[in-house]
């Protein structure tokens, strides 16, 4: 009974008003039970105010006690009516004006406040809410009005500074806007009417230069004092003069809100009856969060009224304990930054520091990488370890190899912490090159023989390693290296001339195993130095996490110069596997060892590629994705491959060895893909941009730790002690952690999500850049006064490298800038797009305003552009306008230049191969050119010398049905074409319909007519 009554309660409290018709007041009795009642007052918000409900309550109060003794109303007419009041308001002409000129100029270029949420803000508000209650106790409430009192601020003032740190702190925003409600009865005459008088007005936070709490509490009652003089425009008003357009998904102006209850608060009381309150829970949410504190005998009374698309209860619950800790501390220690006041109690700060860190396991670390491998040498020595195409080694004989060209280092000087870089084409020998670096004790450098040779000359300068091991097709590039060359194909005799057995241990532990190089921000690459120690106990975790079974084929498709590479190459090698030797991942389709492979290591923008062109293997049973945020629908994707067992998001940095963390994504997983945990013997910290701990769910900044690291930055020791910190949470005396430059945060269930990245350095198709690199290289151009990179995604799916140049002159040529990053960029940092423009957009603050930049133009206009001259070409042309979103497109223009990249390049072979039934090497674009010019003469030579032998006999029989049709044996309509250009001459040379077309009409002539020749 009892609850169909408050859902009676509960229907009658949410009534339906219509502004036009009214009433727009509402009043039920509703009978629970003979001596009990229910009364309800609905009122819109349109005709009342807190303030108005006070003064209905207190006249109800003495209308019915009259009433009740039969006496007439107590209450005189009033003097004034609400409609004088609106007359009033809109002739206050020149000093709304005034009013209204301080608040554009108070609210201009204000940013949007992005507090972290539990889910994603849907397109338009739902105004679902929920509400918390807590309380201030009565001794820390008086502390803070005698603090408030003492700097002359208001209670009132201290809440609100107190709310923004709050809030400041959660989203590390120092500019954001609070709302807050004022009475708007400035006038006597006002005090005792009923109607909405109350007003928003917005407040602009500002918690820059890390002020102290005092300070934030001046700059708040200044802001504070000039609001409330300027109080008097509707807060409608506002947002018709300041918003010109409406996002439906937030509340115009601000996104939170602070009310500090103030009205008068009296009690129902109806003479012969008992009045009681009835709580009604509140449903709705007006806002993203809103704070609203009752000062009583017991101290504060708050609460939090939340919007439940965004948050769960809990979140507000945390929220609502840090808000106390600051309250606390604020008393405490008013003259401590606002930045470093605590949120956490000491309880939740170590509970923070632990998660996911109890990651200590006892490896022996007592062996190199490569003595790793002599002992798997010597219990598989007859197991397959190498395949490239169509050779292989076993570990035995990649073990005797190795060891033989390490002898012959040895003899040019190679020993413990000595580099030696390696310039070889991927094959078996760029393998046997790094184990037999690594076996003569030194370290390897790897270069990239497709990187500029003014990078490669960079590099080979930095790292001054003595020895270069290289071939000689490859010469060309490495002029600039004047120590000791070791071409591997010229001194196959010599090198095959030593012994083969293992070498006495030269390098231990602590030595270095590899430098990689890794984009710059200052324009110039850095060289990360990884000991052995890091790989061995790298690969000792994933010992535990990969059986062997799992690592049995690996595909090795990563360049060395990544350090995915040192998982694909070292980790198989470790636990008896096959390493399958792969140009890169996109090569799968048609690498000859692809039904071998057990395991792929890749990013995720290449598998989405290979599950697009059904390139995945059968065999394949566990792929690891890392170096790009792995999103749910590609999860979801991979999983409907029924013979893939295990999807692995990876995360780490090339300076913490390979991978960092580590999530298992599970089939049937509906939430966001995380990055997990720590690996083994690793630790990490998301921290505020002062070093300290934030709360679960709030965003900081990923540092990671442990026996990862890396020894530091090659000959960079500022910049390896500036990214490279003490460890201020460790036990162990001199431990560092690294600053990843990544946002991230704690979920409740210990996991970490991945947000993105703090700076300006992009993960783009898995390779690391920073932007700032490619910046730097256009200033070096004496025409280019300003440039600045930034990533676009105007497709969803398609992320391209732009940049925005500012020249000095007009004579600035886009394709001189190009090919000259092209001349010292590697290709995945050559952008795409190149805009020139007069001056960047700024921000308010005078920085650049990236979010303003505008897309580049999909036409180009290059008179020089030569037009198709075929049907082939044509055709060709319409593929790379709709795959480059670009047009015209001339059949001399280079796929690169026009934004290609190796992605692409897998989806126009794809589309070449549904259109034209040919399939043709991925590397075409790369050896024999890019264009179509080049694409179509290629296809017209493999047409006629390969596809039509196989799919038309131009006799009948030939292992051919004679009935059997063209079209479904891949036939399309440049194959009609080509076919009529290579008939027999007696035979009618007018274009094939595109279905219907059977052999033995090809062989008697018997061809469907066509309206028109193809040619």
């Amino acid at each position: 009974m009892m609850n169909q009554c408050c859902n009676l309660i509960m229907a009658a409290a949410n009534p339906t008003f219509d502004l036009q018709q009214g009433p727009l007041l509402n009043a039920q009795i509703i009978r629970l039970a003979p001596e009990d009642h229910a009364l309800l007052i609905n009122q819109h918000p349109i005709i009342s105010d807190g303030w108005s409900i006070d003064i209905f309550v207190r006249e109800l109060n003495q209308f019915y006690a009259a009433f009740t003794k039969g006496e007439p109303s107590p209450l005189a007419e009033p003097s004034l009516q609400y409609a004088d009041y609106a007359v009033w308001q809109r002739q206050w002409g020149e000093a709304l004006v005034k009013q209204l000129d301080y608040w554009k100029q108070k609210l201009v270029a204000t940013p949007l406040l992005e507090l972290p949420t539990d889910r994603h803000r849907p397109p338009v508000q739902r105004y679902r809410g929920g509400i918390l209650n807590w309380h201030v106790a009565a001794p820390i409430t008086t502390r803070l009005k005698q603090l408030a009192q003492q700097e002359h601020a208001t209670l009132f003032m201290l809440l609100m500074a107190a709310f923004q740190t709050l809030i400041y702190r959660y989203s590390g925003q120092e500019d954001f806007t609070v709302g807050s409600p004022v009475a708007g009865r400035n006038h006597s005459e006002l005090e005792k009417m009923i109607g909405l008088f109350v007003n928003t007005i917005v407040f602009r936070a500002d918690l820059s230069g890390s002020p102290t709490f005092l300070q934030l509490l001046a700059r708040v009652q200044e802001t504070s004092l000039a609001a409330f003089n300027h109080q008097d425009v509707p807060f409608e008003k506002l947002v018709e003069e300041l918003l010109s357009t409406r996002d439906m998904s937030r509340n115009p102006l601000f996104q939170v809100m602070f009310t500090l209850q103030n009205t008068p608060a009296s009690q129902l009381a109806l003479n012969g009856a008992e009045v009681e309150p009835i709580e009604i829970p509140i449903e709705t949410g007006k806002f993203d969060l809103s704070l609203a504190v009752t000062e009583s005998n017991q101290g504060l009374e708050c609460t939090f009224n939340y919007n439940t698309d965004l948050f769960d209860k809990t979140t507000i619950e945390r929220m609502a304990g840090h808000l106390q800790n600051l309250l606390q501390e604020v008393v405490a220690n008013p003259q401590r930054s606002v930045a470093e006041l605590p949120l956490m109690t000491e309880d939740e700060k170590q509970q923070i520091l632990k998660h996911g860190n109890n990651t200590n396991v006892d490896y022996q670390i007592d062996a190199t990488i490569q003595q790793l491998i002599e002992q798997q040498v010597d219990k598989t020595p007859d197991a397959i370890a190498l395949v490239f195409n169509e050779h292989k080694l076993t570990y035995c004989e990649l073990n005797k190899r190795a060891n033989q060209l390490a002898y012959y280092l040895r003899s040019k000087g190679v020993g413990p912490d000595v580099l030696v870089g390696i310039c070889l084409e991927r094959s078996l020998e760029l393998v046997i090159g790094l184990l037999g670096i690594l076996k003569a004790g030194g370290a390897y450098v790897p270069l990239d023989p497709g990187y500029p040779q003014e990078r490669l000359a960079f590099m080979i300068e930095d790292a001054q390693a003595p020895v270069l091991l290289t071939q000689q097709g490859l010469l060309g590039k490495l002029l600039s290296f004047d120590g000791v060359i070791t071409c591997l194909d010229q001194e196959q005799q010599t090198i095959a001339a030593q012994p083969h057995t293992n070498l006495p241990a030269h390098a231990t532990v602590e030595n270095l195993a590899y430098v990689i190089y890794t984009s710059g921000s200052t324009g110039t690459p850095k060289g990360v130095a990884i000991e052995h120690r890091s790989v061995v106990t790298f690969l000792r975790w994933t010992a535990e996490v990969f059986s062997d079974k799992e690592l049995a084929g690996t595909l090795f498709s990563t360049s060395v110069c990544f350090d995915l590479s040192v998982f694909e190459l070292f980790a198989p090698l470790n636990q008896g596997g096959t390493v399958i030797v792969a140009e890169n991942a996109l090569q799968l389709p048609t690498l000859p060892g692809a039904q071998q492979i057990t395991l792929i290591n890749t990013v995720p923008s290449a598998i989405t590629e290979l599950l697009r062109m059904c390139a995945v293997p059968a065999t394949v049973r566990t792929i690891n994705l890392a170096g790009e945020p792995l999103p749910r629908s590609l999860a979801r994707d991979i999983y409907e491959l029924q013979h893939v067992d295990k999807l692995f998001n990876l995360y780490g940095p090339t300076e913490d060895t390979t991978y960092s963390t580590f999530a298992l994504i599970a089939r049937g997983d509906d939430g966001a893909p995380t990055i997990g945990r720590p690996i083994a013997n690793s630790q990490t910290y998301i921290l505020d941009r002062h070093g300290e701990p934030v709360p679960e769910g709030v965003h900081g900044e990923l540092y990671v730790a442990g026996a990862g690291l890396a020894r530091g930055y090659l000959n960079r020791p500022e910049l390896t002690s500036e990214k490279f910190l003490p460890d201020p949470f460790s036990a162990v005396p001199g431990s560092r952690m690294y600053r990843t430059g990544d946002l991230a945060r704690y979920l409740p269930n210990g996991n970490i999500e991945y947000l993105g990245r703090i700076d300006f350095q992009v993960k783009l198709r898995g390779f690391r850049i920073e932007l700032g690199e490619i910046e730097s290289v256009l200033r070096l151009h004496p025409l280019v006064k300003n440039a600045v990179a930034i990533v676009r995604e105007d497709t969803p799916g398609d992320q391209r490298l732009a940049t925005y140049v500012v020249p000095s002159n007009n004579a600035v040529n886009t394709c001189e800038l190009k090919s000259m990053l092209k001349a010292k960029l590697p290709e995945y940092m050559v952008p795409a797009d190149i805009i020139l423009m007069q001056e960047l957009p700024l921000t308010i603050n005078g920085k650049i305003d990236r979010k303003a930049l505008p897309a580049p133009s999909a036409t180009l206009t290059d008179s020089a552009r030569l037009k198709s001259r075929s049907t082939l070409e044509l055709h060709l042309i319409k593929i790379w306008e709709d795959l480059l979103k670009r047009k015209p497109i001339g059949i001399q223009d280079n796929f690169f230049d026009l934004g290609g990249h190796s992605l692409l390049a897998a989806q126009l072979f794809n589309l070449i191969e549904i259109h034209f039934g040919q399939k043709l090497p991925l590397d075409t674009l790369w050896f024999d050119g890019a264009t179509i010019e080049v694409l179509a003469r290629i296809l017209t030579q493999e047409q006629k010398t390969v596809l039509w032998p196989e799919l038309v006999q131009i006799k009948t029989g030939g292992g051919l049905t004679p009935l059997f049709c063209i079209h479904t044996l891949g036939g399309h309509l440049f194959h009609y074409y080509e076919m009529a250009r290579v008939l027999p001459p007696q035979l009618p040379v007018y274009g094939l319909q595109a279905r219907g077309v059977y052999c033995n009409q090809v062989a008697t002539g018997q061809y469907p007519r066509h309206r028109q020749r193809l040619y």
